[in-house]
């Protein structure tokens, strides 16, 4: 939440310069507050567990978010009871009228797939399409980023020689950003997929910046300028345990694969995890919530008409 401060107080600009949330108190009493509207498009198989974590990380605030979560019609979940689906997650028919002040676009198992190839890719990007005249902000986490970034801009997506699992540092490529403020210059971030999205690619998009890497993981976060669009090649949301069950679930299905790196102590999967992510992906989630609170319109219905003001 930004401080109130005096009109004229001195600190005001040094603190803006140090990515300080500070708006004067004109603006404050202008300000109308109202829930923000965010929908989560789960596509993982892991659905309840998904739902925690997510919305774990978006009640670090004192705003208020009303989330609601949104499944896909032509793949039906083969790990969750139907009764869970029909009593709390809508259909894009459901919702397609209304508009969201953010959207997460989660991850899903379908990394060795074609992206023509997965069931639900055609209701996929009519989603996707939608959420540009109707969401103010969409967050799109590992597959889902990769998904997004195939269906604006065309960049395919490239197997790695082997799985990257773990929890790899990132550094900041410009630290005074929005979704930035806090983060120390290198944070840590939980990474598992199979893929990756070709750095220099991005890079040729003027529309688009690079705004975290890593050395080993690559690309982590991008965004469009406006933020209306964010990409995170990793999963900021995983709980401490998540990692584990995953490289459990593949030793059990006879999968080849190395444990997590930088994640269990001392890197020796018998010895205890160690969490060193959490408080940067509170802080990620916060921030951006802080800047949809601060710059999407009071009247929600306003975001079809911000949608044509950037088309004309």
């Amino acid at each position: 939440m930004p401080v109130i401060v005096l009109n004229n107080l001195p600190a005001i600009k040094m603190l803006a310069d140090e990515n300080v949330a500070v708006i004067n108190s004109q603006r404050a009493q202008t300000q109308d507050i109202r829930p923000l509207e965010i929908l989560i498009l789960n596509l993982m198989p892991t659905k309840i567990a998904t739902e925690n974590q997510l919305i774990r990380v978006l009640s670090n605030t004192p705003l208020q978010v009303r989330v609601t979560f949104l499944q896909t019609e032509t793949y039906e979940a083969k790990n969750i009871h139907p009764e869970h689906l029909e009593s709390f997650y809508k259909t894009f028919e459901q919702i397609k009228n209304d508009c969201f002040d953010g959207i997460i676009i989660t991850g899903a198992p379908v990394e060795t797939l074609d992206f023509d190839e997965v069931d639900y890719w055609e209701e996929l990007s009519r989603i996707l399409e939608w959420s540009e005249s109707h969401v103010f902000s969409s967050v799109h986490i590992c597959w889902g980023a990769q998904a997004g970034l195939y269906y604006r801009y065309g960049f395919k997506k490239f197997n790695l020689d082997e799985k990257i699992s773990g929890i790899y540092p990132h550094t900041l490529h410009k630290s005074h950003h929005p979704l930035f403020k806090g983060f120390d210059d290198v944070f840590q971030v939980p990474h598992s997929r199979y893929t990756f999205t070709n750095l220099e690619e991005i890079s040729k998009v003027s529309n688009l910046e690079i705004l975290a890497t890593s050395v080993e993981a690559g690309v982590y976060l991008v965004a469009t300028r406006n933020l209306r669009e964010i990409y995170l090649t990793g999963h900021p949301e995983y709980d401490t345990e998540t990692l584990n069950l995953e490289y459990l679930r593949d030793l059990k299905r006879g999968v080849s694969t190395s444990h997590p790196k930088n994640y269990f102590l001392n890197d020796n999967p018998k010895l205890t995890i160690v969490n060193n992510w959490r408080s940067h992906s509170y802080l990620f989630f916060a921030n951006w919530l802080n800047y949809i609170y601060q710059e999407t319109p009071y009247n929600i219905e306003e975001i079809k008409e911000l949608h044509q003001i950037c088309q004309s």
